[in-house]
């Protein structure tokens, strides 16, 4: 017991700052450009005009396994320099693409707008600003992350219990931001158009051997589509409470942390190797504290469950409505993507599996 009581005293305070991680966003980039420096005008001008350049097939109308070499090599050296691999991930589609309408007002979905789009229309604005919503929902318990594992070195039982509780809260908040999905995205329009546009080249059976960088590499590059799981918010709340998954679960989950930004990726494995609130729990011997614990517990598997239910509605149902009607205005996606998250996975074994692993972290008092 004495190495662990020493290290606890010298360990240093975790901050936010130090991982670029806002105290009033979040995750959430604070101000994201609108428009970027004169050099790159070529591509804003290429992203304002994103849709309908798609739509009416004057972008590429296919791109046959490569991407051109005047395309590749400046995504690959840019993402590089980002940290990030080069294909449209969370941080770009969600962290970094928003803006208020009214900078004085609230951040709500009427003074929202996004910044690049691409088909979807307003279900595609929905899906982003609503996923904005969540990561700033998630706010206060990043912060309770921060102020749990201080109170673990301080130590601070009452900061502890204040801090569990505020995440059980920002976690029931996330919950209900999550639930306007249902507003103002079309399950149809998701399906049919907005998945297709996340989906990636691994593990996608659309491009089996994926996809060729034009001038970077000469045998194709595999790289997941983007997927919830490159949000940071339930990576670092997973290892704060100390949530173990099943193999095949952890190695995605794991392999989605290289698509998230480095700071964002080094605060997560902060998380990891600060001291285990899990263990001060148990031994604290606090009926309060695991009570709190357990509630973080139940309301992050509650979460996982209700993220559960909009995947059947907008990819089980979705795709069964779309066999059912036969014919649809809208384009048939892949028959071999109907049951796979954008990320690439058997969603829904996945997510049924990552809410049971939640649930079986509950603890016990001791007696």
């Amino acid at each position: 017991m004495e190495p662990q009581s020493q290290n606890l005293k010298t360990a240093p305070f975790l901050t936010l700052g130090r991982f670029h991680i806002s105290e009033d966003y979040g995750f959430l980039l604070p101000n994201p450009l609108r428009e970027l420096p004169g050099h790159y005008h070529p591509w804003m001008e290429i992203a304002s005009r994103l849709p309908q350049l798609i739509e009416n097939h004057q972008l590429r109308a296919q791109v046959n396994e490569i991407l051109p070499r005047n395309l590749a090599l400046p995504f690959v050296e840019v993402s590089r320099k980002l940290g990030l691999p080069p294909i449209l991930v969370h941080s770009d589609l969600v962290l970094a693409n928003w803006a208020t309408r009214n900078p004085g007002g609230p951040l709500e979905i009427r003074n929202l707008d996004t910044i690049v789009s691409f088909p979807g229309g307003e279900s595609l604005r929905g899906f982003i600003l609503v996923t904005v919503l969540v990561e700033k929902a998630a706010v206060p318990g990043i912060k309770a992350l921060v102020q749990a594992v201080n109170a673990i070195l301080q130590p601070s039982p009452d900061s502890l219990l204040q801090a569990l509780q505020q995440l059980r809260v920002s976690i029931q908040d996330i919950t209900g931001a999550l639930g306007q999905m249902h507003d103002y995205v079309d399950p149809d329009i998701f399906y049919a158009v907005i998945r297709i546009f996340l989906s990636g080249w691994k593990d996608n059976p659309a491009l089996p051997v994926g996809l060729v960088y034009e001038g970077v590499s000469k045998e194709p590059l595999s790289y997941s589509g983007g997927s919830a799981a490159q949000s940071t918010i339930l990576h670092a709340f997973d290892e704060f409470l100390g949530i173990r998954h099943s193999k095949q679960s952890a190695e995605f989950l794991h392999r989605m942390r290289d698509y998230m930004p480095p700071s964002h990726r080094a605060f997560v494995e902060e998380i990891r190797v600060a001291p285990s609130v899990r263990a001060h729990v148990l031994s604290s011997g606090s009926g309060q504290l695991l009570t709190a614990y357990n509630q973080c517990v139940e309301s992050l598997a509650a979460l996982r469950t209700h993220h559960l239910a909009l995947v059947t509605k907008y990819l089980i149902t979705a795709a069964s409505k779309t066999k059912a009607r036969g014919t649809s205005p809208l384009p048939r996606p892949p028959r071999a993507l109907e049951a796979r998250g954008t990320g690439g996975t058997a969603v829904v074994s996945f997510l049924k599996s990552v809410r049971d692993q939640t649930l079986a972290a509950r603890l016990h008092p001791s007696g």
